[in-house]
This record gives structure tokens, C-alpha cells and sequence, in this order.
């Protein structure tokens, strides 16, 4: 059996360029995960076959675990452990339901307002405020994740316009479905009684008048005024005879 020194690493960085101290010859080693545990100095047999039990990386199942409990994506934790995702998701699926489940339990516990826990659930709760916002309540996505200290954050997200929102409470389970407390202050506004009052304050917006003006009617030359009639004469009364030419048969104003 020959043996071979590590003389450098290959153009791409991944492959070890190794080289037989008696020939000369250059051999190009691929690191793997044996490799990997044997410069740890791990203790792993030389017929030792790599196990499907196990990830055989740098993270244990039970590592792998803990991180997918306490928050941590498939997609994280494979590119941290540096293997496949399919070798993370095997034993992440089973915490992912915890997480799942743990969320769907929340759902269903009572936030704590300032006199106490309050009659509505939480689903009940984050769904009138969100109706009374104008907002889709269907359109939300439920987490929850464990913490160092054993207790569950529950996420709920959702979207609004084009943003996207995020809203944590602390789940602590227990009798009636448990309890919900806000962790930041859009959980606190979620669960605020006062459901008509925006999650997030705006500027008032000047009201702007956007109704058409009416169009303006052609100007025509104003009609000339009706000419003035002429003034009635006022007939005059006939002429009332004088007495003497009644008696003389005269008629008034005839010639004599």
C-alpha cells in the first residue's frame, strides 16, 4: 500500500490534489463524508459502510432536530450541515408536524388583554380585526417554533398590498386551549379590542376632487330687448254738453 501527502487543492477548491512520495504521482482525492470524520478524529472502522441510519456530516439526527424545532428551515440546516436536503428532510418531517401542530393549538388559546384572558380564541380574534381592516383572513400563514427556554412562538403571517406581515404571540398551552400573549407590537394591535384602528398609523391624506367639472355651455349674443310697446292713450271722456245748448238742442262742440 502506497502512501499519499496532501500537496494542495484542485482549481475548483472541492477536490484534494495528493501526491505518492515514491513515484511522483499525483492523485486527486474527492472528500467525503469518511474523510470528513476521519480529520475529526472520529472513530469509524475502515469496513465501516456510511450509515442511511444517520446523516454521517458534522450534524447528528438529534441535532438536526433541535434546529428544525426552534426555527430553522430543511433548507438551512442542509446548507449548514453541508449534505443533500433529502438527507435533512427525513428527520425533519416529524418536527415540522410538532411545529404544525403547535401552531393549529394556538389558534385556538386566548390572548391575554389587560383584564385577562379574553372569551374569543385567537383565530376568532386576528380574524375580526383583520375583516375590520378590509383584509382577507383566509390569507394568512400559521408558524410556530420552540425556544431555548421551552416555550412556543407562534408567527402568523399575512399580506397586505404588496408587503408582507408578521405578527408574534408566545402559546402557552393549558386548560380551555391555553393562553396567547402579543410578543411585538403588531400582535398587540391584532388582539386590541379596538379592531376599527389601522395596524399601522398613516398621514392623513388631503381629499382630493376628482369629480369631472360640468362642460361649459357655448356663449350665444344676448337677444335684444322686446321693444317697449307704446303707451296706451287714455281715451277721454266724451265732452258733457253745457245746459243752455241742451235746451237749444245743440250738440256739443258743432259749430254754431
Amino acid at each position: 500500500m502506497r502512501e499519499l501527502k496532501v500537496v494542495g487543492l484542485d482549481v475548483d477548491g472541492k477536490r484534494i490534489i495528493c501526491e505518492c512520495d515514491s513515484s511522483g504521482e499525483k492523485f486527486i482525492l474527492r472528500p467525503d463524508d469518511r474523510l470528513r470524520a476521519a480529520v475529526r478524529g472520529d472513530n469509524i472502522g475502515p469496513s465501516q459502510p456510511p450509515s442511511d441510519a444517520e446523516v454521517p456530516s458534522v450534524l447528528r439526527p438529534k441535532e438536526i432536530q433541535a434546529k428544525i424545532r426552534a426555527g430553522a428551515s430543511v433548507e438551512q440546516v442542509a446548507s449548514a450541515a453541508g449534505v443533500g436536503i433529502e438527507r435533512v428532510q427525513r428527520f425533519a418531517n416529524p418536527v415540522l408536524l410538532e411545529r404544525s401542530r403547535a401552531a393549529e393549538l394556538a389558534t385556538a388559546a386566548h390572548p391575554v388583554l389587560a383584564d385577562g384572558p379574553s372569551v374569543l380564541t385567537l383565530l376568532e380574534t386576528v380574524t375580526s380585526a383583520l375583516v375590520a381592516r378590509g383584509l382577507d383572513p383566509d390569507a394568512t400563514g400559521w408558524d410556530a417554533w420552540r425556544n431555548e427556554d421551552g416555550r412556543w412562538t407562534v408567527q402568523m403571517g399575512w399580506k397586505a398590498g404588496m408587503s408582507d406581515n408578521v405578527a408574534h404571540f408566545r402559546f402557552t398551552p393549558g386548560a380551555h386551549g391555553g393562553t396567547v400573549t402579543a410578543f411585538d407590537d403588531t400582535a398587540c394591535e391584532l388582539i386590541n379590542p379596538d379592531f376599527a384602528r389601522p395596524l399601522r398609523p398613516l398621514a392623513p391624506i388631503a381629499q382630493l376632487d376628482f369629480e369631472e367639472p360640468e362642460p361649459e355651455l357655448p356663449i350665444e349674443a344676448p337677444e335684444p330687448p322686446p321693444a317697449p310697446k307704446p303707451p296706451r292713450t287714455r281715451k277721454g271722456k266724451p265732452a258733457v254738453p253745457a245746459w243752455e245748448d241742451v235746451l237749444l238742442g245743440v250738440r256739443s262742440g258743432a259749430q254754431r
